[in-house]
C-alpha cells in the first residue's frame, strides 16, 4: 500500500471515529435530558392553571433535567425554588396575564422543525394556532389578556449581531386579528416620517390594549418606540434602549441597554426608566443578559442569564441589594395571582 493510500486509509478511520462519538455525546445528551438529576427542584402531577384568583403562584417554563424538561411548571409564589407541578405542554417562550397565555412551541417534522404561536386558556387549552416564520424569541400578553405579542428571527439568531431580521407580530386573542409585523407601521421620528429599509422590531410590552412599547432597530441604533395598535402608527422616543419591559404601575421601564467595554455577543447591562422624568440608572446586576425581563412586582426584575442551564434571578429595582437566584433551572416566568 502506497503512502497515500495509507494517509486516506487513516484518514478515513479518524473521520468514521469521530462520527461515531458524536452519535454517542448526542445520545447521551439527550438521554441526560430525560432522567431526573439529583439535587433538583422536584416535579409532580396536578393541575397547572392561568386562572387569576387564589393563592399567587409562577408559571414557567421548566429547564430541570427529566421526562418534564420545557414544559410550563407552576409553583407558589412564596416558593419558588420549591416542587413543581408539571402540565405537559412544553414552550420555548411563555407569558400569560389575565388568564391568557402565549405558549411559542417548536414542532419536529420529518424534514425541518417548524414554529407555532399557541393561545392557551386558563386551563391551557390551546384556542388558537398561529405558524411563526422564525425562531421564537420574545412574548408578551397584555394586562387585560386581550391582546399577545411575539417576535421571531427569521435571519440570523442574536441581537448583538450586526446583521440580523426579526419579524413581530400581535394578535387579538378575542378576535383573532392578526397583525403580522409591525414594519407594517407608521413610525415618526423628530417629527418626520422614519421609514429605513433595515428597520427591525422586537419586544413588545403592553400598557393596555391599545398602546404598547417596543424596540426599533435601524443602522446599529437602537430606539424605544410608542406605538398604536388601532391606528397603526408609533413614535421614536429616545435611543439606545432594549427589550423594554413596563412595570405593574405603569411608571417604569426595565431594559437591556448597549454598554461600551462590554464583550461583542454580550454588550447589555439592565437599566430602569423612569418614564415621569425620563431618567434611568443601573440596576445591582452588572453581568450581562439578553432578555426582556420580567417585573414580579413593582420593586423587583425577574430575569435569566446565559447560563447552560437557564436560572431565575431578581434584584431590586432602585438599584440597591444585589442579584440571586430566584429559581433553578426556570426560563420565561409568568406571575398568575
Amino acid at each position: 500500500m502506497t503512502n497515500r493510500n495509507k494517509l486516506l486509509v487513516l484518514l478515513a478511520s479518524v473521520l468514521a471515529l469521530a462520527s461515531v462519538a458524536g452519535v454517542v455525546g448526542w445520545s447521551y445528551q439527550a438521554d441526560r435530558k430525560n432522567q431526573v438529576q439529583a439535587g433538583k427542584p422536584a416535579v409532580g402531577a396536578g393541575t397547572v392553571s392561568l386562572a387569576p384568583g387564589g393563592a399567587p403562584r409562577i408559571v414557567f417554563r421548566s429547564l430541570k433535567y427529566g421526562p418534564h424538561r420545557d414544559e410550563l411548571s407552576s409553583v407558589p409564589a412564596d416558593a419558588p425554588d420549591g416542587p413543581r407541578t408539571y402540565s405537559a405542554v412544553k414552550c420555548m417562550r411563555f407569558y400569560a396575564a389575565a388568564g391568557t397565555g402565549i405558549c411559542l412551541q417548536s414542532e419536529m417534522g420529518a424534514f425541518q422543525e417548524t414554529y407555532n404561536a399557541l393561545v392557551l386558556d386558563s386551563s391551557l387549552h390551546v384556542t388558537r394556532r398561529i405558524p411563526l416564520a422564525g425562531i421564537p424569541s420574545r412574548a408578551r400578553v397584555s394586562p387585560s389578556g386581550h391582546m399577545a405579542a411575539w417576535t421571531v428571527f427569521v435571519g440570523g439568531d442574536g441581537y448583538a449581531q450586526k446583521t440580523f431580521s426579526t419579524r413581530t407580530s400581535i394578535l387579538d386573542t378575542r378576535t383573532g386579528a392578526l397583525q403580522p409585523s409591525l414594519e407594517d407601521y407608521a413610525v415618526t421620528k423628530d417629527g418626520k416620517p422614519f421609514h429605513p429599509a433595515d428597520a427591525n422590531f422586537w419586544g413588545v410590552t403592553f400598557i393596555d390594549d391599545e398602546h404598547f412599547y417596543a424596540t426599533l432597530g435601524s443602522g446599529g441604533q437602537t430606539y424605544l418606540i410608542h406605538g398604536n395598535v388601532t391606528t397603526k402608527k408609533a413614535t421614536t422616543l429616545r435611543t439606545n434602549l432594549e427589550c423594554p419591559s413596563l412595570s405593574p404601575d405603569g411608571t417604569k421601564i426595565a431594559f437591556k441597554k448597549r454598554v461600551p467595554g462590554l464583550p461583542k455577543d454580550l454588550p447589555w447591562r439592565l437599566y430602569v426608566l423612569d418614564l415621569e422624568t425620563m431618567r434611568e440608572h443601573p440596576v445591582a446586576e452588572t453581568r450581562s443578559l439578553d432578555e426582556q425581563v420580567v417585573w414580579s412586582d413593582d420593586n423587583n426584575l425577574v430575569y435569566s442569564l446565559p447560563d447552560y442551564d437557564a436560572h431565575l434571578y431578581t434584584v431590586p429595582v432602585d438599584g440597591s441589594g444585589a442579584p440571586r437566584v430566584l429559581a433553578h433551572d426556570a426560563l420565561s416566568p409568568a406571575w398568575i395571582r
